[in-house]
């Protein structure tokens, strides 16, 4: 189980009016990172009333205390995403159709039982770790010249998935504990979600006119390669038997901005 887990408030301001290109240098690359923001208002919710459903069946008092403090770090980043898609569809109000989508199927997924829902919950957070990993490792390539409150909220958000990697993964094993079905909500997670916030950064690109661009389409293609290959590995290794999330080694930056925050006045955040 997880060591700490800290449940912060974070005062984004987004400045108004956003650019919604918040790396001028990777149009294609700020749009998947919009999608994926797009994604959390309705996934992130999804996870809290599942785990939370969870919560009187769980007979251990420190994994209540972790489910407690999971549900408090994903509360603040499906907020302060929701305020930051809120301004995102100021230029693109389609967007709202790809939300009524989004809701529709965690509504959907809401009446299947808590056994699936753990273990889709568990395999999402599973896979967020190799994309932790590439965004943190590449953070110089990635942010470089960016929106610095945009670069903060998606790498403050990483930096609590690492902190909260055990949680969902405990739990199901802590209820039900079978690697199949812990696999199954692997690859369940991670398409929804990887289809979902294609469904955003597509309706984005035509907008902006790059989508059928062919440079541009092959810049998008290669980003995606990129997750493709930082985030596999991650993925496979925990469909391993005996695997457990606190075998993965976090990035020395975790700590670094753990630390920067911690010596911050109150109501501040490290940019």
């Amino acid at each position: 189980m997880n060591s700490e887990i800290i449940v912060r408030r974070m005062p984004f301001a987004f400045s108004e009016p956003i650019a919604p290109i918040w790396n001028p240098a990777h149009p294609e690359w700020s749009h998947m990172v919009n999608g994926a923001s797009l994604a959390m208002p309705y996934l992130e919710p999804f996870l809290i009333k599942t785990v939370m459903e969870a919560l009187p069946k769980i007979e251990d008092a420190r994994l209540k205390a972790d489910v407690h403090a999971f549900v408090g770090q994903e509360g603040q980043h499906f907020q302060n995403h929701r305020r930051y898609n809120e301004l995102l569809k100021r230029d693109y109000p389609d967007l709202a159709e790809v939300e009524e989508e989004l809701n529709s199927d965690y509504k959907r997924f809401q009446t299947k039982s808590l056994r699936w829902r753990l273990a889709y919950t568990a395999g999402f957070e599973t896979m967020t770790m190799g994309i932790t990993e590439w965004l943190i490792r590449s953070r110089r390539q990635l942010f470089a010249g960016s929106d610095s409150t945009i670069a903060s909220l998606v790498l403050w958000h990483m930096v609590e998935e690492t902190e909260h990697k055990n949680v969902a993964w405990d739990l199901y094993n802590h209820l039900y504990g079978d690697w199949l079905g812990r696999t199954w909500g692997l690859i369940c997670g991670t398409v929804h979600v990887a289809l979902a916030s294609r469904k955003g950064y597509v309706r984005m690109l035509r907008r902006d006119g790059l989508w059928r661009n062919p440079l541009s389409r092959l810049r998008l293609w290669t980003m995606v390669a990129r997750f493709l290959r930082h985030a596999s590995p991650a993925m496979l290794r925990s469909m391993l038997p005996g695997y457990h999330p606190s075998k993965a080694h976090d990035p020395a930056w975790v700590a670094q901005w753990a630390g920067a925050y911690a010596g911050l006045p109150e109501g501040r955040i490290p940019l």
